[in-house]
């Protein structure tokens, strides 16, 4: 027997129900009223639904239509600002006015998205502004903020999302004046999380809510226990993200920051009474030396900490370091102190002075229990510990199951330690058990490769969850075919790199660009892209392939261009990339036909993280690489694939150029977490499937 709300929810996924109304090219698909109808069951009935639903499902509308007819409150989280921006700004009110809804929708992301009002009219005076065309794109930033209505810094057109002023116009937890602020009624993150207040449904994204998690202080504490449904979408990355929020952090360039805003603030507001010069040259002072006493490292390197230093630095130079380090912020703050009542900006920048006190001697202290802690090396030094996992955050402080000790004591001993962006101690939350009624929805399309879903709901706590996998309904077999080449260099071989570039220039050329190459490492990225753009330089006709490589415009302009791609006659693009362009990634149609991975994406064992989580593993008597390091390349393998195949009318050729898929016996398993396309035997097979997709 089914409730109302399913029979709702069927009624509108039927083949002239309400939703071929709100999307022209709407029809019935058996997967996603499947999970449709799981999403309203959960609702109905409270509890925890972990969906992996795949490519071409439609899982937008199977968690959007029952969370709306449910009538309930309801909270969204994404992983990526850009899909916050297409559920509230195209999904959401296309479904509110097909089902003539009378509900509030808001939009709230992080500090960051948002003009601070108040650091705009500061950097007007900032005589060090970055670069010359600063004062160009501000002149452009503050005709812009006499118009916008949400200082959404995303509606900004032209703005590169690497601008280095963007730091300076934006504000921080640690720098915002909260209610002392001049500019506090107009300030646009109030608004935005007045708006969230006040609505049915609330769109936010991961970073937000696990930056709430940890400090209490992004307004999700108020907003969510008047939540009745919670919506997790691409939520293969709440882990990952999870991690870097409960844990601690301090860096060299925080450190900078304060000094600056100090120096600012006080010749500003306080000129002569404090000796500011002294006091920023002691921060800077201490915050050089640390650096020092780590000395000349690769750039990017992680250095274990599993003693009181990390390795290879000496014990006693280090924290010797780290003291000096902690003394100046102390300083800092007596300084502060002395002349907190002459201006707001004060007040928080005494309080900024303590808390990175306090995290400084915080890594001079162990390590916690059940984390791991690392330095890495670059421009700037960044201190690190990390839990390994979200699981006992998700379990205690999310959906708050919790033993009678945790509920006698009122939760996490910390939460209330923590003063939010006004000064005020946050009221604590006794933790009750799940069956509050609360529905907790988690889906992707990529969870794990294997029917429990283990990889996905281990690590995040949902060990009782209901788990659904809805297989996709495109046909692989005809859409999509995959090539490992045999006769290929081993992926530790030097020449490696040079011969994916070989045959991703080949194939590009053979069908004007549409490619798109995958690569696990920063190094390979510029070696394969330059490559690339050697061979083409050899290419006797002037329609050769535009090359694309990460790093070299802004990741949002690389989208586009890509996507315009032969368009209008020209030579379509190959764009080389790595990172966050396995995932979100969206070329339908034509503009993309070749995806090539270079190598299989294991996780990089020598990253403290990875081997932390490795040994503990170990220590529990399993296998590091069997139940991590292959889950982990297999769910990130069928990421990359995903990117081929986007439309039922999308084909193209995924070649993975890592001979160990064929050649070991663990290859199998990887395989078989792959969507199920035809394979290609060999070159000519690989040459005569391009020529099919030319055609």
């Amino acid at each position: 027997m089914t409730g109302a709300l399913e029979d709702k929810v069927r009624d509108a996924f039927a083949q002239d129900g309400a939703l071929s109304r709100a999307a022209e090219q709407f029809r019935e698909r058996s997967g996603q009223t499947e999970m449709a109808m799981a999403v309203a069951r959960t609702i109905d009935q409270g509890g925890v639904l972990v969906v992996e639903a795949g490519t071409g499902v439609g899982k937008t509308f199977s968690y959007l239509v029952p969370a709306l007819l449910s009538g309930e409150r309801v909270l969204l989280s994404t992983a990526t600002k850009t899909l916050q921006d297409q559920l509230f700004g195209r999904d959401l009110p296309r479904l509110v006015e097909a089902f003539g809804l009378p509900v509030r929708t808001a939009l709230l992301k992080g500090r960051a998205s948002y003009l601070c009002l108040h650091r705009l009219d500061t950097a007007r005076h900032d005589a060090s502004l970055p670069e010359r065309g600063s004062l160009r794109t501000l002149a452009k930033i503050e005709q812009w903020s006499k118009a916008t209505r949400t200082g959404d810094l995303a509606e900004l057109p032209g703005l590169d999302e690497r601008s280095p002023l963007i730091p300076l116009i934006t504000s921080t937890r640690e720098n915002c004046l909260g209610a002392q602020c001049p500019q506090f009624k107009a300030c646009h993150v109030n608004l935005a999380r007045r708006e969230a207040l006040a609505a049915d449904i609330v769109v936010i994204n991961h970073h937000l809510f696990f930056a709430d998690l940890a400090v209490r202080e992004t307004g999700m504490a108020e907003l969510l226990p008047s939540v009745s449904v919670v919506v997790f979408d691409e939520a293969h990355q709440l882990n990952e993200t999870g991690v870097q929020f409960l844990g601690a952090q301090l860096s060299s360039g925080q450190a900078l920051d304060f000094a600056r805003d100090m120096l600012g603030s006080g010749l500003q507001h306080a000129r002569g009474l404090v000796d500011w010069q002294q006091l920023v040259s002691g921060v800077e002072r201490a915050a050089r030396e640390l650096r020092l006493v780590v000395g000349k490292q690769w750039p990017g390197a992680k250095l274990r900490w599993l003693g009181p230093s990390p390795e290879g630095i000496d014990p006693d130079a280090w924290q010797h370091a780290l003291d000096d380090l902690q003394h100046s912020f102390e300083l800092a703050a007596e300084g502060l102190a002395t002349v907190s009542e002459i201006s707001p900006d004060f007040v928080r920048l005494h309080e900024r002075a303590r808390q990175l006190a306090k995290r400084t001697a915080r890594f001079a202290q162990p390590c916690e229990v059940d984390s791991v802690r690392w330095v890495d090396v670059g421009s700037q030094l960044r201190l690190i510990e990390s839990p390994l996992d979200i699981a006992d955050a998700m379990r205690k402080r999310v959906l708050k199951i919790a033993d009678a000790s945790d509920a006698e004591e009122g939760g996490d001993a910390d939460d209330g330690d923590e003063l939010d962006a006004y000064g005020e101690r946050p009221a604590r939350e006794t933790p009750v058990h799940e069956d509050s009624g609360r529905a907790w929805v988690f889906t992707s399309a990529t969870l794990g490769d294997e029917p429990t879903l283990r990889w996905f709901t281990e690590p995040c706590g949902l060990h009782d969850a209901e788990v659904l996998r809805v297989q996709s309904p495109f046909d692989y077999a005809s859409q999509a075919a995959l090539y490992v080449p045999r006769a290929f260099p081993k992926p530790n071989d030097p020449s490696h790199s040079q011969r994916v570039a070989e045959l991703a220039a080949r194939g590009a050329t053979e069908l004007g660009g549409r490619t798109l190459v995958l690569t696990t490492t920063l190094r390979a990225l510029r070696t394969i892209g330059d490559a690339i753009k050697q061979q083409f330089e050899l290419l006797e006709t002037e329609a050769r392939p535009e090359v694309l490589v990460q790093g070299e415009l802004p990741k949002r302009v690389l989208m586009d261009r890509f996507r315009e791609g032969a368009s209008g006659g020209r030579a379509g693009c190959v764009l080389v990339a790595s990172a966050s362009f396995w995932e979100g990634f969206d070329a339908p149609g034509d503009a993309l036909q070749l995806v090539v991975i270079d190598k299989l994406p294991f996780p990089p064992p020598n990253d403290p993280l990875v081997e932390a989580r490795s040994q503990r593993l170990e220590a529990q008597g399993r296998s590091s690489f069997a139940d991590y390091s292959l889950p982990e390349a297999a769910v990130a393998l069928k990421q990359g694939a995903g990117r081929l195949i986007r439309r039922e009318t999308d084909s193209g050729v995924l070649a993975i150029c890592d001979t160990r898929l064929v050649a070991m016996g663990y290859g199998r398993r990887l395989l078989a977490a792959l969507p199920p396309m035809r394979r290609l035997e060999n070159e000519a097979d690989f040459d005569a499937a391009l020529d099919a997709l030319r055609s």
